[in-house]
């Protein structure tokens, strides 16, 4: 097989901050990054058209030689990741693999508290879906897991109202709201990629004993360690050190937003992937 890059798939922008830290510790490898902002968010959609919308991309990433699969999308992860592993992954073939956020996150979830009581903040399809807490019972048993699904959080970063007055009071009320479950939760998860964006605002609304903790870093290094126990797959994987940027919306404003969730400059190229099922 011609190696080709990793592809990173995202409803929007939210991904990039997940990519940020994968390109940080695989800098060497190809990528091509998926944000399917024409149809986000998918954190408020019913469980089959996320997977419906998440199937098409990831099938347009196979498509353009992609071999490995990212979901960076805890909503893709949550409601599409299973059906497309076990039912139509095999019809692209036994060298494509799909991955995704959640469980490379929960097998880290035990060590980020030390009461075992921890929370955690995701989009309502996350939520809806119990992945967490299912991927938790297996992998961080006996952690007392509480979820608060922050639907206006995504528009909010969309907007690119990250210090507002109105994202002050929003994210208080989420945060008022999880903790009132339990009195000793010590740590929260951000459970979507756009959250980290709101990691100022989250902060001074969480008590100062309390940690707050982002998933980049636990994918990206699950990441490494999944590439160095699959050498097959790391043999399929292009090594030039290329990226491409890909939306399903207007390039301008992905550029524009984009930068601010990877980190550098970002030039998009734009696709159609309605246009191409019809």
């Amino acid at each position: 097989m011609t190696p080709g890059p990793i592809g990173i798939f995202d409803s929007g922008y939210g991904g990039l901050t997940v990519f940020r830290d994968i390109h940080a510790l695989l800098p060497g490898y190809d990528y091509i990054y998926l944000g399917d902002n024409a149809r986000t968010p998918y954190g408020n959609r019913s469980h089959d058209m996320v997977y419906r919308f998440t199937l098409e991309c990831v099938e347009y990433l196979f498509e353009q030689g992609c071999h490995l699969v990212i979901l960076a999308c805890n909503s893709a992860s949550a409601n599409a990741l299973r059906t497309i592993q076990q039912n139509d992954l095999e019809s692209f073939g036994d060298h494509k693999r799909v991955l995704g956020v959640i469980r490379p996150t929960t097998e880290r979830l035990a060590t980020l508290s030390q009461t075992g009581h921890i929370g955690i903040c995701a989009t309502e399809a996350t939520v809806r879906s119990g992945s967490y807490l299912i991927e938790a019972h297996e992998y961080a048993q006996g952690l007392e897991v509480h979820q608060q699904a922050c639907p206006l959080w995504v528009p909010l970063v969309e907007a690119g109202e990250l210090d507002s007055e109105v994202t002050h009071l929003i994210t208080q009320r989420y945060i008022t709201e999880l903790l009132r479950r339990d009195d000793r939760i010590d740590a929260v998860l951000l459970a979507c990629t756009h959250y980290p964006l709101l990691w100022d605002v989250i902060r001074d609304e969480l008590p100062d004993e309390v940690g707050l903790f982002s998933q980049g870093r636990m994918v990206a290094e699950a990441l490494v360690d999944y590439l160095e126990r699959h050498p097959d797959m790391d043999a399929l994987c292009s090594k030039d050190g290329g990226i491409r940027f890909l939306t399903t919306d207007d390039p301008k404003d992905f550029d524009a937003h984009g930068s601010q969730f990877f980190g550098q400059p970002v030039r998009s190229e734009s696709v159609d992937i309605g246009k191409r099922k019809s």
